[in-house]
């Protein structure tokens, strides 16, 4: 069995795989098995994959109970060591997964980590979905380094560094799948948003 599973939820998301999964296909290490999760879609977007992808493992979720619930079915049955999360709208680029991986292997106290995630229409600006890592405040309030609610840093390489964070991202999340597990998985009371911080605090 390979160490890593890349595992992308989808949901009538044919559009995006077109686009983006032949990126993670093409960058995806030899100890890597890159998966898509369904959930109940009624487009014939995997009718397609299987066609121009045979590759990709195919998970048929029975329903679209969304991104908690549809990514707990899927990883219930997998044995990997490392899961990573990937949004079907990520684009990722060449070396993008061995890094982590091999700072994670050094480091076992490290359960989850994210990569720095820039905007795909503006790449020089960090991403609304996690950019550089997350943190909560005082309040209660998520941040992330590089976005504070709905303003944006230029990316000029000042989040180059390592960094222990509060939580990271859903959009492309690498957990301990081990750690996943004993945390219970995520929390199916959030349909969507919120469920990785909620993961990464417990």
């Amino acid at each position: 069995m390979k160490r890593v599973a890349v595992v992308i939820l989808n949901w009538n998301g044919k559009k995006f795989l077109e686009k983006f999964i032949p990126w993670v296909i093409a960058h995806a290490p030899d100890y890597t098995e890159v998966i898509v999760a369904d959930n109940a879609s009624g487009d014939d977007s995997i009718a397609w994959l299987e066609k121009n992808h045979p590759s990709v493992r195919i998970i048929r979720n029975l329903s679209n109970g969304g991104y908690a619930k549809g990514y707990n079915d899927a990883l219930s049955g997998l044995g990997h060591e490392y899961f990573v999360l990937l949004n079907s709208d990520v684009e990722v680029t060449a070396n993008w997964i061995d890094p982590v991986i091999r700072m994670m292997d050094a480091d076992p106290r490290i359960a989850a980590c994210q990569p720095k995630i820039l905007a795909y229409h503006n790449r020089t600006q960090f991403e609304y979905a996690g950019a550089a890592g997350g943190f909560i405040d005082k309040y209660g309030f998520p941040f992330c380094r590089g976005r504070i609610f709905d303003t944006y840093e230029e990316d000029t390489g000042q989040y180059n560094d390592t960094k222990e964070i509060f939580w990271a991202t859903g959009a492309c999340l690498f957990v301990r799948s081990a750690l996943f597990r004993k945390a219970g998985g995520l929390d199916e009371d959030f349909f969507a948003h919120m469920e990785e911080i909620d993961l990464c605090w417990r």
